[in-house]
Order: C-alpha cells, then sequence, then structure tokens
C-alpha cells in the first residue's frame, strides 16, 4: 500500500512538474517538483525499494510496476535537480548541499537588526526592518527597499527576512518595507506606491546612519510588491510622480522585479491564481470602471528612455508572471536603450523562494546580490 502511494503520488507530481498543462498535476508539480527535486528522489526511491519488496514477496506484475514508475520517478526528480544546479553554478551560487535538506524554512538566525515606523497613513504605523550591511571598514554599502509580495492586499515584510539577512551579511543593506494594503472597501492604488516613495526617501534621510551609499539606493521587490517597486521607481525617473506630503525623493539607483506583474490590466484579463481579484482590490474596480487607474499603476506605462537598471526574475514555470511576458517587457525596455537582466529559473514557479534552501532560492539570492553589487 505504502509503494502504491508514493509511486502514484511522485508520478503525478513529476509528470505535471515536467508538462504544466496537465490539468491539477501541473498546478501542483511546478512548486513542489520546482523546490523539493533531492526531496521528491528520495521518496521516489523509497517506493522504488517497496515495490522491489513486493515484487520478491509473490506481487511480480504490480511489484514490477512499481518498481518502474518509481525508479523513472527518481531518475526526473533527480534530473531536475541537475538542470537547477547546472543553472546555480552558471549564476556563480555557492550551493549548500546542506540547506536542501535542513532550511526549509527561514534560518533563525534572519532577523532584522533594527525595526522603525517610516511613516503612518490613516492612522497605520508602516514600518520598516532594517537588515545592516557587513562591509569593509570606512566604506559604505549599498542597499535595497524591498517590498513584500501579497497581491497587493496580504502579507507583510516579514516575509523577506531570509533573502534580507542573507543579503545584509554578504555586504547589501536591506530595508524591508509594510506598505498600505488593499480590501474591499479599501483601494491603495494611490496609497501603496507613496508609501514606497516614502520609505525610499526614509532610507535617503537616514544612509549615514546605516552606513549606506546614498549613490546606490535600489528599488525592488516580490509579486505585487515588485510591480509597486517597478511602478514607483519608473515613475519617479520620469517624473511624473510626486509626494503628496513632504520632499519628493531622488529616483533610486537601480530596480528589482521577482516574478512582477508587468501590466495591472492583464493580472485581470489573465485571471490566473487570484490575479483579477488582486486587480480588483488594488485599483478599486474593473479596468471598465476604472481604466487611468490601471494606467497609472502598471510598469508598462512608464517605459520610456532613461530608466534605471532593471533585474527580472522569473521561474519558467510560473502560470501568473509568465516567462513570456517578462521577456516581452525586458525587450522594450530594451528597445529603449534600458539596461536590463533577466534570469529565468528553470522548473521554478511563482514564489520559487519561499523555500530558503532550494536550489531556486540559493540562485536567486546570488542573482540579486550580483547585480546589486555591481557599481554601475
Amino acid at each position: 500500500m505504502t509503494a502504491t502511494v508514493l509511486a502514484f503520488l511522485t508520478a503525478a507530481i513529476l509528470l505535471g512538474a515536467y508538462f504544466p498543462a496537465i490539468p491539477k498535476a501541473g498546478v501542483i508539480g511546478p512548486v513542489i517538483g520546482g523546490q523539493y527535486p533531492f526531496h521528491l528522489a528520495l521518496l521516489a526511491l523509497a517506493g522504488a525499494v517497496l515495490g522491489a519488496l513486493a515484487w520478491r514477496s509473490g506481487l511480480v506484475r504490480w511489484g514490477r510496476i512499481l518498481t518502474a514508475v518509481t525508479a523513472l520517478s527518481t531518475i526526473a526528480a533527480l534530473a531536475i535537480g541537475g538542470i537547477q544546479f547546472a543553472a546555480a553554478r552558471d549564476a556563480g551560487t555557492k550551493v549548500s548541499f546542506s540547506q536542501i535538506f535542513s532550511q526549509l524554512a527561514y534560518p533563525g538566525g534572519a532577523t532584522p537588526d533594527t525595526t522603525h515606523i517610516y511613516a503612518t497613513r490613516d492612522g497605520e504605523a508602516l514600518e520598516a526592518d532594517v537588515y545592516l550591511a557587513r562591509k569593509s571598514q570606512g566604506s559604505k554599502a549599498p542597499a535595497i527597499v524591498l517590498a513584500h509580495a501579497g497581491g497587493f492586499h496580504t502579507f507583510d515584510k516579514s516575509d523577506l527576512r531570509g533573502t534580507g539577512r542573507w543579503l545584509a551579511d554578504h555586504g547589501v543593506a536591506v530595508i524591508a518595507v509594510d506598505y498600505s494594503l488593499a480590501s474591499p472597501d479599501r483601494p491603495t492604488w494611490n496609497k501603496a506606491p507613496q508609501d514606497l516613495m516614502t520609505a525610499l526617501g526614509w532610507v535617503q534621510d537616514h544612509a549615514d546612519q546605516y552606513g549606506i551609499d546614498t549613490s546606490r539606493i535600489s528599488l525592488g521587490g516580490m509579486s505585487a510588491g515588485g510591480t509597486l517597486a517597478m511602478n514607483t521607481a519608473y515613475r519617479l525617473q520620469n517624473g511624473t510622480m510626486q509626494a503628496t506630503d513632504g520632499t519628493t525623493p531622488k529616483p533610486p539607483f537601480s530596480v528589482v522585479g521577482f516574478y512582477p506583474g508587468t501590466d495591472v490590466d492583464s493580472m485581470w484579463q489573465d485571471d490566473v491564481a487570484g490575479t483579477r481579484e488582486a486587480a480588483e482590490l488594488f485599483t478599486g474596480g474593473t479596468p471598465a470602471q476604472y481604466p487611468e487607474r490601471y494606467r497609472e499603476v502598471s510598469p508598462t506605462t512608464d517605459i520610456r528612455r532613461g530608466l534605471q537598471r532593471t533585474l527580472l526574475v522569473v521561474g519558467d514555470r510560473d502560470r501568473s508572471a509568465r516567462a513570456e511576458t517578462i521577456k516581452d517587457f525586458s525587450a522594450s525596455l530594451r528597445a529603449e536603450g534600458i539596461d536590463t537582466t533577466v534570469e529565468e529559473l528553470p522548473f521554478a514557479e511563482h514564489a520559487f523562494d519561499d523555500v530558503y534552501g532550494s536550489l531556486t532560492s540559493q540562485t536567486s539570492r546570488q542573482v540579486l546580490l550580483d547585480f546589486l553589487s555591481k557599481d554601475t
């Protein structure tokens, strides 16, 4: 019985990982298969051993089937791991195989050095977690203001603690920020971008205190946070966005989007994994009701010459921030002469960095570090 369960479970997951178009299996397969290939290989191998035992105990035909299925699943899972390891090596990642098995969640020491309120909106205190960079004596560090994922309406800055602590330990300061979250009776299309702008200004004002190089402060985010970061950064660079209170900060040095939505109208039209709900909560309605809001908050609207260096990272199995969409967006940036880097991670779905020790997570951290550490 156990062998049968292991055989069909691992086979279904891996079929979905390789063929995302398969209903149901194609949804869960890339998530599990892409983040836990070596764990799946061990499960499949255990199933193969049990299948062989069933074969020897007299269940010859069924034992052969179970052994064959689990053996193929083992090979398929190891192939995913091998492809991801090659991508990690090509990105210059110092892969930790121990982390693959031991760091499924964030490390216990992934905590900020300090937390401060950077703004108050509608009576709500917005906080920033500051991860101070380890740096050479007398030098100032580059920094990034990071916005969390969550479809504009959920999660918080604590989701960035693994990335924040790791980057800081490798010489880049991280300021992970909360921003105004949307709800059915409170769209935040005109609030959340202002929050990120305020957070950027707060970091610029406190740069000396935290040992940050003011000329190398970037703005970035994951998923919806990436959409907000790109939209805010580009509008600041283009001079189409001003602070509603206080002083408008200098545009960020560079921009980062991990599996971001590049066009909020397309998020509504595609309606994949909650993107339509997210778009409506964020804007307060549909594209037909508020076309001007959808245009204003979409990074595609502000593509023009003179924008900042941009890093885009996406998984090749992402259903909502599709790799094709990200590459089309990058092509539009490059057509305007923008220095744009795109990293497409193999067998990776949306939020591929959720599992801290996975190969995709380790690779994405290295890619981000290399981009932020570059002087120009």
